[in-house]
């Protein structure tokens, strides 16, 4: 009779602990494990049936009156080979690798269980197992699970991904203990999960690194380190001077607390990275700066003129009168300068029958027979205009030098305009004006020949006289 009572309640325990499941993950495997319920309560002649009756793994406590887990670890010598750790486990023990991690996933501590009398892991085929989460060499089953034992709802992860999941529903579980606590290594502490985690002492202000040094933050603890740019010496971080250690810049360093930077000499610029100096190309930056030719320097730029002309105000180009210098004019010679260079003319342009008068006129003597067809006179100036001159512009008068009474004047250009770049306007009975109306570009010369003829009123006396003007264009357009 207390037999079958004894495998009724066998029976019963079992099937509440398949009610109780919870699963063990580690790489790929899965192990399930049941927990034992705790013995129900009995009637005196049960537990003297079950008195020193306990199962494997279990001895009576006398004084608690019910059978309780026996520590293998510590009591059989050697328990686990190969550098294995042995871990104890209700009604036996686990052999662990001292690398493994576990990961809990419930967080409520279990209520201590004890097995039934009689019943068996070994024979069920399931290990009994409590709020001590571990694996290792299941009994009959030769399986050996990596895991570090963890009490309680503890935590622990790695990369070996054990994991233990609890039923919260079981009713042999009591309610989280918010006092329960767990013990963490220096530099750690307990999380709202009871999980061991990092103090950030940097963080937290809980460092004693000194106002001129940066506190890191380690795994477990901190360290005290200078910034960047400076050094230890002796307790203090000091400034490193950068500019002490060349080549750091090209030209020139300028030294700052904890740092340094690079500067150029006036007419150069830092490159991209930021130490080397680049000949700065100013003329690059506008084609005003010369008013000719722009010329590139290490650390500065200057300007050139052409032959012919000199550099005023450092940019500016002037002509050079050679007249007023050197020339090579000879003797019989006069020199005209123009706009970058010089000519030299005959001091006597008079041709025959042409004769020089002191006024520096060429004049045709009535008494030559040959006047009679040419203008009476002919008077040689020369003048000078740039290159590109803007149109229309007024560039040169004639005027009558001797008026005669009652006679009527009229002006106009007798020879070189054959591309009229040129017109002649009256501004007066005894002047006129001649006109530039298209743009000459140099170096060029044009002769042209203005004549003024005189006409007696009563129709008695009729002369002309002509200025045979010479207009050399510069080159340039200064």
């Amino acid at each position: 009779m207390l037999k079958a009572l004894f495998l009724t309640m066998l029976t019963l325990a079992l099937v509440k602990s398949q009610d109780t499941e919870e699963t063990i993950t580690y790489t790929d495997k899965i192990i399930t494990i049941s927990e034992y319920p705790a013995v129900e309560t009995r009637s005196p002649l049960i537990l003297a049936a079950m008195c020193k009756q306990c199962t494997d793994g279990y001895e009576w406590d006398p004084v608690r009156q019910q059978c309780k887990d026996i520590d293998e670890c510590d009591i059989v010598p050697d328990a686990c080979k190969g550098g294995m750790k042995c871990v104890n486990h209700y009604g036996g023990y686990l052999c662990l690798p001292k690398t493994a991690q576990i990961i809990v996933n419930n967080e409520q501590p279990q209520q201590e269980t004890q097995p039934a009398e009689g019943t068996s892991g070994a024979t069920t085929g399931v290990v009994a197992a409590s709020s001590m989460a571990t694996s290792g060499v299941l009994p009959g089953g030769g399986f050996v699970a990596s895991a570090a034992a963890v009490a309680g709802p503890e935590m622990q992860t790695g990369r070996n991904n054990f994991v233990i999941r609890r039923n919260p529903a079981d009713p042999q579980r009591i309610p989280s203990n918010p006092s329960h606590r767990i013990q963490c290594a220096a530099g750690y502490e307990q999380s709202e999960h009871n999980v061991c985690q990092d103090i950030d002492e940097c963080t937290a202000g809980t460092h004693n690194c000194r106002a001129d040094q940066v506190c890191i933050n380690l795994r477990g603890s901190f360290a005290c380190q200078c910034p960047p740019g400076y050094q230890k010496r002796g307790e203090q971080c000091v400034d490193i001077d950068e500019c002490t250690i060349p080549p750091y810049c090209h030209q020139r360093c300028v030294n700052t607390p904890g740092s340094f930077y690079c500067q150029c000499s006036p007419g150069f610029q830092l490159a991209a990275n930021n130490y080397t100096c680049v000949d700065i190309d100013e003329c690059r930056t506008s084609s005003y700066l010369c008013q000719y030719q722009c010329v590139n320097e290490p650390g500065k730029f200057s300007c050139m003129c052409p032959q012919g002309y000199q550099v005023v105000r450092s940019r500016t180009c002037q002509d050079i009168n050679e007249c007023e210098t050197t020339n090579e004019c000879r003797e019989d010679e006069m020199c005209w300068n123009y706009h970058g260079g010089f000519r030299c003319y005959p001091r006597n342009p008079c041709q025959d029958p042409y004769i020089l008068t002191p006024e520096n006129r060429c004049v045709c003597p009535v008494s030559n027979a040959m006047c009679r067809e040419l203008p009476q006179s002919i008077v040689y100036k020369y003048m000078s205009i740039r290159s590109d001159r803007s149109v229309p512009s007024d560039i040169f008068q004639i005027q009558a030098t001797t008026i005669y009474a009652n006679t009527i004047n009229t002006f106009r250009i007798k020879s070189g305009n054959e591309n009229g770049e040129f017109y002649l306007r009256q501004t007066s009975p005894v002047s006129a004006m001649l006109v530039l109306v298209k743009s000459l570009s140099g170096p060029r010369e044009h002769i042209v020949d203005l004549e003024m003829l005189t006409v007696s009123s009563i129709g008695t006396f009729r002369t002309s006289s002509v200025l045979r003007l010479t207009i050399i264009v510069g080159p340039f357009s200064f």
